[in-house]
């Protein structure tokens, strides 16, 4: 268990988290929510003992250990993979290197030969023996291959990295578990396989996530933080969302009533309080009155943007065809001879935990990128916008964000294109900031503006969810989904590619396959249970070569 007791953090003046009263007890997975900024991060690295509070104590059971998801890509570097995930428990490690020194000494000695059974029946009371497959089932659900296991992290790419980092956290078992994000960079596929590691974890779990579909999988309570304070709810992020919207109903509902109460006592005493016989009933009424008081009702600190895709032109039949198409990079057929057609009615969701495939497909497409062989062939009425996973390059230049933005668009008056700004929570003074210093998510909301100014009737989105809060997410789900046009997007949110896609692709071997399917029946599909196959072959061939 672990609890916080009068918590308060300030930070200069302002008061972050204000006399915090929580408790997580173990059999629980606790969602913790909150607008950006509010400080979900911060409370974690508080729980952690890594950031000391201003005033109040966080109390953890003795003897129980704590493992913290960090996000330190670099960190691990000099270690082997293997090594790395052990680590994530501290004292299993540190016996381990400790014997291994006692057993290269040349002169060694009878308290050498003590000392090392001491750790000896250290080790093994920690199941130190099953330490190293522990860790390799790890890397391997999440889909870390057994080839990477003794490689150094730093000749790992990003993704596989955070991977790692995962591992660490989960391994040995730890008592109490804080997830900062641990879903971000996972692929589908990684993240189907936390979900159930999480649902299966007997110890308690605090995470922080914007993927509201593990949320609702993994969560047994939501703690939300607003206004300085957490406020902690029973059930998964949908019962946090309904039951939050209705405490705000009822709190309006009961006001109204209120008001209805105050005004019908307010006309009472008005007419009567000069009424010698009316008087004591005058009287009592405005003690009654003086009585209620009505519900103060907060509006949230979440802010949501206001995300509309419009196209200015209807799209026709033909959309687009895409005729034997390859693509290889560095000697890897990342693309092999495929060939697809895109229909007027198709939101098309490419998937699988080939994301270098997915955004070459789309660079292809959208013309930033030649093929080696094949050919594709657009529509005469379409008209399509990109969004690429890695941005950067339309931030690296001195632009204020509304001349950034103007470029873009057709009309090239101010108030019009701040308006498209100001949909995506950027208020007017905000319209002189440099893009280049903007954040993550800044980014992504320019680049979503630039996409609604633009006003295609193809989106092509490369992960567009990335560095998004709650808010925006659930806003752009809420756009695509009714959006009158094609759209071609990979996601690692499994509700935005559930609500929203009428046909799944995914790139294996560089081979396409294509169904007319939502993601969870393309999930129970026999091509899934191929895959997985293929997948529990090629590990049992590594077990055997090794």
């Amino acid at each position: 268990m672990i609890s916080a007791h009068n918590v308060t953090l300030r930070i200069g003046k302002k008061a972050l988290f204000e006399d915090v009263n929580i408790k997580f007890t173990e059999g629980n997975c606790y969602g913790l929510i909150g607008a950006n900024g509010a400080g979900k991060s911060t409370f974690l690295k508080i729980l952690s003992g890594e950031l000391e509070t201003s005033s109040g104590d966080i109390v953890i059971t003795p003897g129980e250990r704590l493992s913290f998801l960090r996000q330190d890509h670099y960190r691990y570097d000099e270690f082997q993979v293997l090594d790395t995930v052990i680590m994530g428990n501290t004292r299993l490690y540190e016996i381990m290197k400790e014997k291994d020194a006692i057993y290269m000494k040349e002169d060694f000695t009878d308290a050498d030969g003590i000392k090392a059974a001491d750790l000896e029946g250290e080790f093994a009371a920690m199941n130190g023996w099953e330490a190293e497959s522990d860790a390799a089932n790890l890397l391997n659900g999440l889909g870390i291959d057994t080839d990477l296991h003794y490689k150094y992290v730093k000749d790992l790419n990003g993704a596989e990295k955070v991977k790692v980092l995962l591992s660490q956290a989960l391994f040995g078992n730890p008592d109490i578990l804080l997830l900062d994000e641990p879903t971000n960079h996972l692929d589908l596929d990684a993240i189907a396989w936390l979900e159930e590691f999480l649902i299966n974890f007997d110890n308690t779990v605090i995470v922080v996530s914007h993927d509201r579909y593990f949320l609702n999988k993994v969560c047994t309570h939501i703690a939300d933080i607003d206004y300085s304070k957490i406020q902690l709810y029973a059930g998964n992020y949908d019962f946090w969302y309904e039951s939050s919207q209705l405490m705000v109903k009822q709190m309006k509902e009961s006001n109204r009533k209120k008001e209805e109460k105050i005004k019908e006592l307010q006309e009472f005493v008005q007419r009567f309080s000069a009424n010698a016989s009316k008087s004591k009933q005058a009287t009592s009424r405005k003690r009654a009155l003086e009585k209620i008081e009505l519900d103060d009702i907060k509006p949230s600190s979440r802010k949501y943007p206001y995300i509309d895709f419009r196209p200015a032109r209807e799209i026709g039949n033909e959309v687009l065809s895409v005729t034997n198409l390859s693509k290889t990079i560095n000697g890897v057929k990342i693309l092999d001879n495929i060939s697809f057609t895109i229909n007027r009615e198709d939101k098309v969701a490419l998937v699988g935990p080939n994301e270098l495939a997915k955004s070459v497909l789309f660079k292809i497409l959208a013309g930033e990128m030649e093929p080696d062989e094949g050919e594709y062939k657009w529509g005469i009425t379409t008209s399509h916008s990109y969004f690429p996973k890695d941005n950067s390059a339309e931030f690296d230049n001195d632009d204020t964000i509304a001349d950034w933005l103007t470029q873009y668009s057709p009309e090239k008056d101010a108030t019009y294109v701040r308006g498209f700004l100001g949909r995506m929570l950027f208020a007017g003074e905000d319209g002189v900031k440099k893009v280049k210093i903007l954040s993550g998510g800044e980014k992504v909301r320019c680049m979503l503006s630039k996409l609604m100014i633009s006003a295609s009737n193809v989106l092509l989105l490369d992960e567009p969810t990335d560095h998004l809060d709650m808010e925006s997410i659930t806003a752009l789900n809420n756009s695509i989904v009714k959006f009158q046009g094609v759209i071609l997007f990979s996601s690692r949110d499994h509700q935005i590619v559930q609500t929203t896609a009428n046909r799944i692709m995914e790139i294996v071997n560089g081979q396409l396959i294509d169904k007319i399917t939502t993601y969870d029946e393309y999930l129970e599909s026999d091509e899934m249970a191929r895959k997985r196959q293929v997948f529990t072959l090629t590990e049992e061939q590594s077990e055997e070569n090794q």
